[in-house]
């Protein structure tokens, strides 16, 4: 998928909503079970109800690999399914791969080529060598850790430099110059809002994945008022707020309702932002 399209799918949806599929086979609906593959079945129907709504999916891979052979199929069929059905919209391999050279270009190979994602995170510890590889497939995105929400990310990520920069900042100034950097987007967490006007500083012109809102108490309105740009730039995931909104029988119909409500808070975020 190229940029200017994903751009295009944003501004005839009025969203820029990301779907996290986080399959959980202890938090599916039970009447699920009985199906000869749960979890596929459970994204199925999460995709079918909120793909009006949603430009992106990301799927979490390790939520597949927990399951062996049969997570991984699911995950396979999952990808297949959305590429077959809802082309338009754009999908995230959330795998968070992170090593080098023929390795990384292995993992950028299956998720790319083999599966057909459109994009892949990847952690930036090992440098240039970790990322480049993955900027290697055209029209593919390469989604790097910059800085999540997580409490250890005040371990690494937040650590200060003698240059006045948090080593953060710098990761992200560093790989914006990597080969191929225009293809690069950047992992920043939905409660890391205040920084979110400094990446921007910084990215421009990049999309930001933002992971956090909904169930772990991101604030929307907060990352659109310092991360939007004038393409949008923004991919705002929810997880189990949307994927989990019901256990019941009704859960696809409850996902949709979630997804609905985010989107119309996206689509009058829009509005505003062209007056």
């Amino acid at each position: 998928m190229t940029l200017p399209f994903l751009i295009d799918q944003i501004e005839k949806k009025q969203s820029f909503l990301c779907v996290g599929l986080d399959v959980d086979m202890d938090k599916i609906p039970a009447h699920l079970l009985k199906e000869e593959d749960p979890i596929f079945a459970f994204n199925k129907a999460i995709i079918d109800a909120t793909h009006s709504y949603a430009v992106a999916y990301k799927p979490n891979v390790a939520f597949y690999e927990a399951y062996g052979v049969k997570g991984w199929q699911a995950l396979e069929k999952t990808i297949q399914y959305l590429n077959l059905n809802y082309p338009e919209v754009f999908t995230i391999a959330d795998a968070k791969r992170g090593d080098i050279g023929n390795t990384a270009s292995r993992y950028a190979k299956a998720f790319f080529e083999d599966l057909g994602f459109d994009s892949l995170t990847v952690a930036p510890y090992m440098g240039k060598d970790s990322v480049e590889p993955f900027l290697a497939f055209e029209d593919k995105f390469t989604i790097l850790l910059g800085l999540t929400s997580n409490p250890g990310a005040a371990d690494f990520e937040m650590l200060p430099l003698a240059n006045g920069k948090y080593l953060y900042e710098t990761v992200i100034e560093t790989a914006a110059q990597y080969k191929n950097g225009h293809q690069l987007m950047y992992v920043v967490g939905a409660t890391q809002a205040t920084a979110i006007k400094d990446i921007r500083a910084l990215v421009p012109d990049s999309f930001l994945l933002v992971p956090g809102v909904g169930a772990q108490g991101g604030s929307l309105a907060e990352v659109c008022s310092e991360g939007l740009n004038d393409q949008v730039g923004l991919l705002v995931n929810s997880s189990r707020g949307i994927i989990y909104a019901s256990s019941k029988e009704d859960f696809a119909v409850e996902a949709a309702a979630q997804a609905a409500l985010l989107q119309a808070e996206m689509a009058v975020i829009l509005s505003q932002k062209k007056k």
